[in-house]
């Protein structure tokens, strides 16, 4: 049992139907911030003709950086080199994860590209709990890349299916580092600076892909779109679902998202996919979500996001 739940006192008969509606509200939340996420990736893949997918890296997270600068007003005195090295290193992975993404989903369809992504946090989950079981959802995982990869790895592209592959390598980084973030900085100030480090990393491979088209007004608008759908608006309502549901609970929610992905692509970039890559994603996630309740379950409360 979660030490959350421990910790909650017994609910009482008349607040149950509260509860239902705390919790009903909080998987729409959740499921909001992911279809945000993914539609913002299909926006993303919409500009990369106008900008090249470095100028939409760039657009999202510089845009990202300065609403949240604006928004946290981060101190940037009173903190030790250690804090630094961790925020540098944030921004870092922030960097590699969107830029390899965004690689990724310009050759491949959305939806194989975040599941062949969500391989890396999996991995991740998986070493964490150092379980039998853990590898047994492992295993389940890589049954579903080789089913994806019965359709040919050469019509998904190799290099979209590496890059897919890079950027779940650096969203483990990610995972790894936001906690340190998290603890040496309040708030979202780490975010904020990170996102900021991200930012001017990736700004000059952005200027010489997109050039001066980057300040046409409607590349501009939908950067901005695309910053406000894949990180302002998610981070909110993932921060509004976290105060209502336990962490462990959020993260199979969050598993969800190959599904969530493969929907964007079919509606927003008419990406269709045949009936055994949808197998094959649906494999990951149950995988998926197996090994985030065996992790939760291992450490005897729900792992952080």
């Amino acid at each position: 049992m979660p030490v959350t739940d421990t910790l909650l006192p017994t609910p009482r008969p008349a607040d149950a139907p509260l509860q239902r509606r705390g919790g009903v509200a909080a998987v729409g939340l959740v499921l909001g911030g992911a279809l945000s996420v993914q539609f913002g990736s299909a926006v993303a893949a919409l500009i990369f003709p106008r900008t090249g997918v470095a100028g939409a890296v760039t657009l999202r997270l510089t845009i990202s950086a300065m609403l949240l600068l604006v928004v946290c007003r981060p101190r940037l005195r009173g903190h030790d080199r250690s804090a630094w090295l961790a925020a540098g290193g944030f921004g870092l992975a922030l960097a590699g994860m969107n830029s390899l993404f965004y690689q990724a989903i310009e050759r491949i369809p959305l939806g194989p590209a975040v599941t062949l992504e969500v391989l890396g946090p999996l991995a991740l989950s998986v070493c964490t709990a150092r379980r039998l079981v853990s590898w047994c959802w492992a295993g389940l995982a890589l049954a579903g890349v080789a089913l994806l990869g019965q359709g040919g790895f050469d019509r998904l592209n190799p290099a979209g299916v590496a890059f897919a592959f890079g950027a779940g390598a650096m969203w483990a980084a990610y995972i790894v580092l936001s906690a340190r973030v998290g603890g040496r900085f309040p708030g979202a100030d780490g975010l904020a600076l990170a996102l900021t480090v991200a930012a001017l990393v990736t700004l000059p491979l952005g200027i010489v892909d997109g050039g001066a088209v980057l300040l046409d007004p409607p590349v501009l608008a939908l950067g901005t779109a695309l910053a406000v759908l894949a990180s302002g608006l998610p981070y909110t309502l993932e921060l509004l679902a976290l105060r209502r549901m336990p962490t462990a609970t959020f993260a199979v929610l969050m598993s969800l998202g190959p599904a969530i992905a493969t929907l964007a692509g079919w509606l927003v970039l008419r990406q269709a996919l045949t009936l055994l890559e949808c197998a094959a994603i649906v494999l990951v996630i149950v995988a998926s979500i197996g090994a985030v309740r065996v992790s939760a379950a291992a450490s005897g409360r729900p792992a952080r996001r």
